[in-house]
């Protein structure tokens, strides 16, 4: 939904949503008490948005987009149910009509069999210092600006070798600001609204070449929330470009990759993803309290290989996934979900920590003010170890060494996934040999982490370009391992 008002001026200066705002905050808290009154939780979640999208192909630019959005949603929960309405208009009357379809719900009924004890929901405001700046990332530069960029990589990428045919650049910026009013009958104690301003930015470059007819491509992208003038330095997007070349230029020289279940060395940073689908879905909170994940009744217990660590830290500044606070209000934490291979809880929004009777994480999460929060991962990441890498290498006789990875996808129930190497080389006596194509990894999530056998010193994070999808609702995110090594994984490749 394109919109005129609130303007980005109003916004940036009150960052309260007061005067864009066609009613009080008064207004609003007598209305969240009435709506609300008897519920176990709830919110009000508002949210102003604008996003920016240039796209080049081929030297052209062929997608150029600008959307601001506003709206509200409102959440009643009681037991462990959620009564749910959103609006994209900002109006007294709008907010009363969301509020009278929560009243229609028979709340006792709702109640019944919900025996679990209260959580304490704590951190209720924001006290630490912020992850990331409020400044607007398009401030001080122009469009004619952002598209020249896109121009000049293209002519950048395409003088790198002759065998270059094509490079696409897309150049992603988006600014959020988001309040969460609570009543105070849902609250320990009085506290303010919640406010926070989420800038975010991510340049993504592909370059295809050719040699003797055969076509291949690599990639490379960045991101962050900090202003976009970083990407646009020089030295940023010609590493880039650089990469995606480098990338290119390996796949025209792959062959066909072996099959059958081998050693699989994973490298260090965005190979995570395979952690983040592969466990990490299976550690939300949600599916663990419905026993519905393979890990479900598992805290306490070995679920990993020993020295296996495995975290989600929302805190780490100007990341990807990291939050000053989740979109609920609970500040992001630095939460440990497996020690030593040892499961130690779950990531929790406050529904589901409160049905459990444990604390939230800071990990509910929602696309927009259109959809209610879910446990989501923030930036889930491996701890590092003592093993050498050179070590992981030598030690395999036959295997592959899977450098990056493209799509994947997972069974949560199962915890089954598969994965696509876009970058992947054969592993022969002990050396890294030829590139390979083709290669998906195949196995099941609490397999692979039991046949964790070593696990390199350096973590590593992702340049910034995850975005996570879960129950139709798409969030960004950040992955982070070291180099590893599992000593048994099925591949599925071409060779004969």
């Amino acid at each position: 939904m394109v919109m005129s008002e609130p303007s980005l001026t109003t916004l940036s200066d009150s960052l309260f949503f007061h005067d864009a705002l066609p009613w009080t905050s008064d207004d609003v808290n007598r209305q969240l008490s009435r709506s609300l009154s008897g519920m176990d939780d709830g919110e009000l979640f508002l949210e102003y948005r604008e996003e920016e999208t240039l796209g080049l192909e081929n030297g052209l630019l062929r997608n150029v987009g600008f959307n601001r959005s506003s709206g509200f949603g409102l959440r009643g929960v009681t037991g462990s149910q959620t009564i749910f309405a959103y609006s994209d208009l900002l109006g007294m009357e709008a907010l009363q009509r969301a509020a009278e379809g929560l009243g229609t719900v028979d709340r006792t009924a709702l109640r019944l069999g919900q025996q679990a004890p209260a959580s304490p929901m704590n951190g209720e405001a924001v006290s630490r210092s912020a992850l990331y700046g409020v400044t607007h990332p398009l401030e001080g530069g122009e469009f004619s600006q952002r598209a020249a960029l896109l121009g000049e990589i293209d002519a950048y990428g395409r003088g790198l070798d002759r065998r270059v045919v094509q490079v696409n650049a897309t150049l992603n910026t988006q600014w959020q600001v988001v309040r969460i009013m609570r009543p105070a009958c849902l609250q320990k104690e009085e506290v303010g609204p919640l406010v926070d301003v989420r800038p975010l930015v991510r340049l993504d470059i592909s370059i295809v070449v050719e040699q003797d007819g055969r076509r291949e491509s690599g990639r490379s992208g960045q991101g962050g929330r900090y202003a976009l003038s970083r990407l646009m330095a020089p030295a940023c997007w010609q590493a880039m470009a650089q990469e995606a070349l480098r990338q290119a230029l390996v796949n025209l020289e792959a062959v066909a990759a072996p099959a059958g279940e081998m050693p699989v060395v994973l490298g260090a940073g965005w190979p995570g993803i395979l952690l983040h689908e592969a466990v990490g879905h299976g550690l939300e909170g949600d599916f663990n309290r419905k026993g519905t994940s393979v890990f479900s009744g598992c805290v306490g217990k070995r679920i990993a290989a020993p020295g296996v660590t495995v975290l989600d830290d929302g805190t780490l500044p100007e990341r990807r996934g990291s939050l000053n606070m989740d979109d609920e209000g609970t500040p992001t934490s630095r939460t440990v979900l497996i020690e030593n291979g040892i499961l130690q809880g779950y990531m929790q929004d406050r529904l589901n920590a409160r049905l459990t009777g444990v604390a939230p994480t800071g990990n509910g999460r929602r696309q927009s003010y259109a959809h209610a929060p879910m446990p989501r991962m923030t930036n889930t990441i491996m701890a590092g170890g003592n093993a050498s890498e050179e070590e992981m290498i030598r030690s395999t006789k036959k295997g592959i060494y899977a450098r990056n990875f493209g799509g994947g996808q997972v069974d949560i129930t199962s915890g089954k996934f598969v994965f696509a190497a876009s970058e992947a080389y054969l592993i022969e006596d002990g050396k890294i040999t030829s590139p390979v194509r083709g290669a998906t990894l195949i196995g099941s999530g609490a397999e692979v982490m039991e046949q964790i056998s070593m696990i390199g010193p350096s973590m590593e994070l992702d340049p910034g370009i995850g975005t996570c999808g879960k129950a139709g609702q798409g969030v960004p995110v950040g992955v982070g391992q070291p180099m590893l090594k599992v000593s048994g994984l099925t591949v599925g490749g071409t060779a004969s």
